[in-house]
């Protein structure tokens, strides 16, 4: 697949006559698919374009110029229409006018053909197989597979820090924890699993912990001392997911200055525990004892607070990005 990411070192590298101005995404670069992957690098299968909306295709020049260049630059299959019609005209109309040209058609037209035999694609199809049966799908949550998402979880999870040495948090030492949950967007794409929560919840009371969810719409923060009295250690995770559009996605606390952010980490053993992204000190710099769990799967839960209450020892291993370059986050 080509991206629709610009190469500009290897386009002028491979054409030193380009300008800033001439720089086209490798989906659209000549330079890059044909001269460099096709024939350098000596590539003989098939290039599928990236999708054909997305940003860095569509910005570079107008569609019914760069759906065939696509084609003419080296890709041989062009992924997704806007309109079948107009997309499929544009298309045609570029090999008319020779900017597809015979050559560059049935180079792709070979490879085309080429992936489908070697996928048996005719075969299957005579044979009606080209679709999985339903009871192909008896697999999901096969005893193999739960077992290697257990290893997964229990070789992953990582203690970062644990500067004040809270761990481990036991019922007979900590029984009354308030549960704090940080969440990103409430809908849309990028909305948590709503079910995350409770799952946390059943888990620790399962445990014999005594749980209460904190309510961070409000900035009171409460009295400290009856705080203490009765809270015997504050849990933080945070569960925010995202999209390719970003590799890290910044905490929003709820409210400014609301109580969920990490002002008892002084008061009360508090842990944070980041559910997806790794880099979530660069906003909670001030907690002491912080983990990156990578999934909020139940899997991951229950191996995150077997290793909270000491009933696991933490095996993965972090490295300098966690601390987002910032000297307080290590404190």
């Amino acid at each position: 697949m080509a991206d629709h990411i610009a190469q500009p070192a290897y386009s002028k590298l491979l054409n030193p006559k380009l300008t800033d101005a001439d720089i086209l995404p490798t989906s659209l670069s000549q330079e890059v698919i044909t001269d460099l992957l096709k024939t350098d690098i000596k590539f003989n299968g098939l290039v599928i374009t990236d999708a054909s909306h997305m940003l860095g295709m569509t910005a570079s020049i107008r569609r019914e110029e760069y759906v065939p260049l696509s084609i003419a630059a080296g890709c041989d299959m062009f992924l997704f229409f806007n309109d079948i019609e107009k997309d499929f005209n544009f298309m045609l109309n570029g090999y008319r006018k020779g900017i597809i040209t015979e050559a560059r058609l049935h180079d792709a037209l070979r490879r085309i053909l080429g992936l489908k035999a070697k996928l048996y694609l005719p075969e299957k199809q005579q044979q009606h197989s080209l679709t999985h049966a339903p009871s192909e799908l008896d697999v999901i949550g096969a005893t193999a597979h739960l077992e290697m998402q257990q290893e997964a979880a229990d070789l992953g999870i990582t203690l970062v820090k644990n500067t004040l040495n809270e761990l481990p948090i036991k019922p007979d030492t900590h029984p009354n924890i308030r549960l704090y949950m940080i969440e990103g967007e409430k809908d849309g794409i990028y909305k948590a699993d709503q079910s995350v929560t409770q799952n946390i919840i059943d888990i620790l009371e399962r445990r014999g912990f005594n749980v209460t969810l904190n309510d961070g719409s409000t900035r009171i923060k409460g009295k400290t001392l009856e705080y203490r009295q009765h809270v015997d250690a504050a849990l933080v995770f945070a569960n925010i997911i995202g999209y390719a559009a970003e590799n890290n996605y910044r905490i929003r606390w709820s409210t400014a200055m609301s109580n969920e952010i990490p002002w008892y980490v002084h008061e009360v053993p508090t842990v944070f525990v980041s559910l997806n992204f790794t880099t979530h000190l660069h906003d909670a710099t001030m907690v002491k004892t912080y983990i990156n769990a990578y999934h909020s799967n139940k899997t991951n839960l229950e191996a995150v607070i077997d290793k909270i209450t000491g009933v696991s020892d933490f095996k993965g291993q972090a490295n300098d990005n966690v601390w987002t370059e910032k000297w307080e986050a290590k404190r």
